[in-house]
């Protein structure tokens, strides 16, 4: 039994090693407003989920990512630069025209 949480760990670490050299993009509102919208248009089944080559789509879970990035406006007005609340208003616009499509 030991040497299976070894094996496991040591194939955890070796997962972890290899995550650490991604890149990874700053840490800032937009990022992961984008962040939120790639998740929208995965589910939207207007791309594929990273990783994959097919396309799947699940419009209960493109939603509530639109519904989550709807809150984030709600709850951060009048805080934005300008850039943002564009970049968040055109965002949740194309993704809404979008899921009504889908949903229609």
């Amino acid at each position: 039994m030991e040497e299976r949480e070894k094996d496991k760990q040591g194939s955890a670490q070796s997962q972890d090693t290899s995550k650490e050299n991604i890149p990874l993009p700053d840490v800032t509102f937009a990022a992961f407003i984008l962040s939120l919208n790639t998740s929208a248009l995965v589910h939207l089944g207007e791309i594929p989920e990273p990783g994959k080559d097919e396309v799947c789509e699940d419009l209960v879970l493109a939603k509530h990512a639109i519904d989550t990035i709807a809150m984030l406006k709600e709850k951060t007005a009048g805080n934005l630069t300008e850039e943002e609340q564009t970049l968040i208003d055109n965002i949740l616009f194309d993704l809404r025209m979008k899921f009504v499509k889908k949903a229609g």
